[in-house]
């Protein structure tokens, strides 16, 4: 263990932390205040954020000398930067940063979980000593990032259709319809290829594609639900309020599968 690298990383990650604890209430103050510029100070603070713990992942992969995405902390770590990346793709596309006010307290709370999880660095059990890891972890981390705006956007639809008036600086329904849409598509897309990549790595693994284990059943039910929303809306024309429903309903079954499965049920996927 190199102390200079540990103490860096720890230092980066509550760096993060903290920022993003701070992200959220400035996005909270605005939401009450309507300050314009505690809003830009709140995007600050969040690109801040997501650059404190982009350094702290890259530190972290090169003291491990390996991708930082095997066990708990890293990959709820990683969980939270690609919510964050997201966030900021989008954003950056959409220009509707006041998204903040419903993406920063979940990603803290993640990167909140990450800092529960011990950060001791083991060497890799022999199943993750697979150059197939990177691909499969690093596509669960996009697509659940997207997954995770696509929550955001959701609540922020169903906010504003129950209390009109309630919030201010969010596009009009069918904007935030659209978006949802495009997050889910994305995240749909990176979480096929998630589970794609995982087959192939389990039959080099275990010599079998599927195992029935119960991440990835948990991870077929939440394909499934995506996989519907996909077709009601591509089929039956669902916008609006069920639609949003389904993103967060969707959301809650990708916490699951991550968390409460990692927690109350032991499998092949049950790497601490």
């Amino acid at each position: 263990m190199d102390p200079l690298l540990t103490k860096i990383e720890n230092i980066s990650f509550m760096a993060a932390l903290v920022a993003y604890l701070v992200t959220a209430a400035a996005y909270f103050f605005h939401a009450v205040a309507k300050k314009e510029w505690v809003r830009k100070a709140a995007y600050g603070l969040m690109c801040l954020a997501f650059v404190l713990q982009t350094v702290c992942i890259a530190v972290r992969g090169i003291h491990a000398g390996r991708l930082p995405l095997t066990n708990q902390y890293e990959f709820a770590n990683a969980f939270a930067w690609g919510v964050a990346l997201c966030f900021l793709i989008f954003v950056r596309k959409y220009k509707f940063d006041m998204l903040g006010t419903f993406i920063a307290p979940v990603i803290f709370l993640i990167i909140g979980y990450a800092s529960m999880q011990s950060r001791e660095i083991h060497e890799l059990m022999p199943a993750l000593q697979s150059s197939w890891l990177g691909f499969h972890v690093s596509m669960a981390i996009i697509g659940y990032g997207a997954f995770g705006v696509a929550f955001g956007v959701a609540l922020a639809f169903l906010i504003k259709d129950t209390f009109p008036g309630s919030l201010s600086g969010i596009p009009d329904n069918e904007t935030l319809d659209r978006i949802i849409y495009r997050a889910v598509a994305l995240g749909f897309l990176f979480l096929t290829l998630c589970m794609v990549t995982g087959a192939i790595w389990a039959k080099k693994a275990w010599g079998t594609y599927w195992n029935w284990d119960p991440k990835e059943t948990w991870s077929l039910i939440t394909w499934l639900i995506y996989a519907i929303f996909l077709h009601l809306r591509l089929r039956k024309g669902m916008t609006g309020r069920k639609a949003a429903i389904f993103a967060v309903a969707g959301f809650l079954c990708v916490i699951f599968t991550y968390v409460g499965v990692n927690t109350l049920i032991a499998g092949l996927h049950s790497y601490k």
